[in-house]
């Protein structure tokens, strides 16, 4: 059985560390810099590291940061925000990313995704789907929430695993920050939908939160910010915690 990975996401604008809820109201958190030295001696398993600024500023990627950052990192790397060209995406790798994670260019542009798959390999591209609940389907939003989309929810998806992404992000905008609890029923549905990995993203508050999602939706991965950041909780503690309930995790 495949090994369920736990995954920090670490947000920035500006160089600073930041936490929001529903994708607004956002703190800061701490730095960077810090927070994956961190990491690096708490045995995780991913670092997901997501410019929240970029799209929106258009600004460009700053590739000596992500540089700085993949020579501090001894785990596997994904970096996201403002990637929307083949050479971003080969900067970003040769500057020591390990995955590019794409959200506004994935909505926008599938023959990009499409042409990034093939000429980098899926392993390297993640595409990363932000979501609300809707009265009958869940609705898409890109540039960090603040562009809704007229994509169909399971057609997106679908379309995204059929052109070649690697791996799924899928965030619960309604419950990002929140420490509520993971959109357990859209985990479902996706997984259920697709035969690639998804990672649950958006409302991790608890152990048990975790487990539950891991158990019931069948995620292999769960990616969390808030309880790392105002809590005591690491993620070896969380790894500890589900080695103990029997769920396969990296030790």
């Amino acid at each position: 059985m495949l090994k369920k990975r736990i995954i920090p996401t670490l947000l920035f604008n500006n160089l600073k560390l930041v936490k929001g809820i529903n994708f607004k109201s956002w703190r800061t958190a701490g730095s960077i810099m810090q927070a994956v030295r961190i990491y690096n001696i708490r045995e995780v398993d991913e670092l997901i590291l997501l410019d929240i600024a970029a799209t929106n500023s258009k600004k460009k990627v700053d590739l000596e940061l992500v540089n700085e950052i993949a020579n501090e990192c001894f785990m596997p790397l994904t970096f996201g925000g403002g990637i929307n060209s083949i050479k971003d995406i080969s900067d970003l790798l040769k500057a020591g990313a390990d995955k590019v994670c794409i959200n506004t260019a994935a909505c926008e542009n599938y023959n990009f995704i499409f042409e990034a798959c093939k000429t980098f390999g899926n392993q390297a591209i993640v595409a990363s789907v932000d979501y609300k609940s809707g009265k009958n389907e869940n609705i898409i939003f890109s540039k960090s929430g603040t562009n809704k989309t007229n994509l169909k929810f399971n057609s997106h998806l679908l379309e995204l695993q059929k052109i070649g992404v690697g791996e799924i992000i899928l965030t619960s905008i309604d419950k990002d920050g929140t420490m509520d609890g993971y959109d357990i029923n859209t985990l479902k549905l996706a997984t259920s939908l697709l035969k690639i990995p998804i990672i649950a993203s958006g409302g991790a508050g608890s152990f048990e939160n975790m487990l539950k999602t891991i158990e019931e939706a069948n995620v292999s991965a769960i990616a969390a910010a808030s309880i790392y950041h105002f809590t005591k909780n690491t993620p070896l503690d969380v790894k500890k915690y589900l080695n103990k309930k029997n769920i396969p995790v990296r030790l």
